[in-house]
């Protein structure tokens, strides 16, 4: 057996004013009514022996919703973006557009001043890698998309810019197993 890792997206803040980057928004009423909804499903996923969250207000508020009563884990914050903190991707794109292109076609730029995509995907790898627990062990952590995405690159071992093909839903549950440098998906 081996250690077992479900990751729950958080549920969505207020779509407002759009994806920014490093969005710190609470969780909206919309937000709370979907953790309602996915609760019968989500529920038993606290029966792990180990729950973290990810620092932002709706990861905490997810898991503490959920009844994990989670450990934040700064290592799984979402991507530092520097100058674009709090930007849309296309507020950045009508200031940098270079900068924009570059960040997205190369997963060692960070243009932004902040963590490259990279960066991102080797910092929750580690994260991933050094998790305690022995084989059998079942751990829950409540995190945002992008850090999911990030997690499952790394898992698979897959090249960086796979990272723009995986859609990671609010409140969806992925889950891999395995130990350090050898994970797999479970489906």
């Amino acid at each position: 057996m081996a250690l077992r890792v479900t990751f729950v997206a958080a549920a969505r803040g207020s779509p407002l004013l759009g994806g920014r980057f490093g969005d710190d928004r609470p969780l909206d009423q919309a937000g709370w009514d979907e953790v309602l909804r996915a609760a019968p499903d989500l529920l038993p996923l606290a029966a792990a022996e180990l729950r973290y969250c990810s620092p932002t207000p709706r990861s905490r508020a997810t898991g503490d919703a959920l009844g994990y009563a989670p450990l934040v884990q700064l290592a799984l914050r979402e991507c530092d973006m520097g100058r674009w903190h709090g930007l849309t991707l296309g507020e950045a794109m009508a200031r940098e557009p270079a900068a924009v292109d570059a960040w997205l076609s190369d997963p060692r730029a960070a243009p932004h001043g902040g963590e490259s995509l990279l960066a991102l995907i080797t910092r929750v790898g580690g994260w991933l890698d050094t998790r305690p627990g022995g084989d059998g062990d079942r751990l829950v952590a409540v995190a945002e998309p992008s850090v999911i995405q990030a997690a499952l690159v790394y898992a698979l071992n897959a090249p960086p810019a796979s990272y723009w093909n995986l859609d990671v839903r609010p409140l969806s549950a992925t889950t891999v197993t395995g130990r350090a440098g050898r994970w797999h998906l479970c489906l």
